[in-house]
């Protein structure tokens, strides 16, 4: 974020004589305690000063990218996740392609008959189906999915950062949320895309201009 002219003056003055007083930075610069009060709320808010009661501000030490990694660190995927988009994995192809055009999704999570995740099905696997003669509504999305174990997945406590690694890595559009060491099965129980995590980066960013 861009800090004002006072906003930096009040960080110079707290490094130089830290710890101090709301009222003291205040009588340095001229101006009345309730006219910094909102310039030390966001120094303190975003992560520059430290308040202690009784003992005073200063100055954490932090500079601007250091608060924002920080805060970035602090995401997690079940904050962000959205619904997932699933077939049962004996769905036909022909529906297959109609629930990811009907969702605008580019992958579907392939599920059996206990929601558990056994596959996903990309835009890509549904144009290989397409191409021939073959009949969409007679090939089952279990011949033409990727399987599980070879599927990338992430957990809802798992770091936000560390998902869109995984993204990145394996040069995928989304990755299936899924609940970790269930006996049950891998019950899906969201999704993160590459759209997630813009809109991780756009809050982080709108948070650091507020």
């Amino acid at each position: 974020m861009d800090l004002s002219k006072r906003q930096q003056q009040i960080i110079a003055i707290v490094k130089e004589a830290g710890p101090i007083t709301g009222e003291q930075i205040a009588e340095r610069l001229n101006l009345t305690r309730a006219t910094l009060r909102p310039d030390l709320a966001i120094l303190t808010m975003v992560g520059f000063l430290d308040a202690r009661p009784r003992v005073g501000y200063f100055y954490t030490g932090k500079t601007g990218s250091e608060i924002i990694t920080e805060k970035l660190m602090k995401y997690k995927v079940d904050t962000f996740q959205s619904m997932p988009i699933v077939v049962k994995e004996d769905d036909s192809a022909y529906d297959a392609i109609s629930a990811m055009f009907l969702s605008d999704v580019g992958t579907l999570f392939a599920v059996d008959q206990d929601s558990n995740l056994v596959g996903v099905v990309s835009r890509k696997d549904l144009l290989r189906a397409s191409i021939g003669n073959q009949v969409l509504q007679e090939i089952p999305v279990h011949i033409i999915m990727t399987r599980m174990p070879n599927v990338a997945v992430c957990y809802p406590d798992e770091l936000l950062v560390e998902a869109a690694n995984r993204l990145i890595e394996k040069q995928i559009d989304s990755l299936p949320v899924i609940e970790r060491s269930s006996e049950a099965g891998a019950k899906v129980v969201g999704r993160i895309t590459k759209t997630t995590i813009t809109k991780a980066f756009v809050e982080l960013a709108r948070n650091e201009l507020m």
